[in-house]
């Protein structure tokens, strides 16, 4: 990640999620592109953020795992994941709307400033 894409995600990061309980319209893909910039190696597929983080080990990636339920539960927005032994796969979207919300891409962030 390039120094000013490493900033813009720390100010990403900085934010706090908004709860959203729908009748607000998800983003545009003009707006999605902007935030993607913003963060690093995630990806967007059928509406919803993406991205595989990948460790040494199982107890590497049970321990992200503990500190992102944490992050998520801090922001309530509570992302989809699934652990294969030293990958853990992330799917982030807002349910409440059927798409992405910059809530999304604000835990994406988060879940990026946990890794060392």
């Amino acid at each position: 990640m390039d120094p000013n894409s490493a900033a813009q995600c720390s100010l990403l990061s900085e934010k706090r999620c908004v709860p959203c309980e729908g009748g607000v319209e998800k983003l545009q893909e003009n707006q999605i592109q902007e935030l993607l910039k913003k963060i690093d190696g995630w990806s967007v597929e059928q509406d919803k953020l993406r991205k595989t983080f990948q460790f040494k080990n199982f107890i590497q990636a049970i321990g992200f795992i503990n500190q992102a339920a944490i992050a998520a539960e801090v922001e309530g927005h509570h992302p989809d994941f699934c652990v294969h032994y030293n990958k853990v796969d992330f799917i982030i979207w807002t349910h409440a709307i059927g798409g992405l919300s910059e809530n999304d891409f604000i835990l994406a962030a988060k879940l990026d400033a946990l890794l060392p």
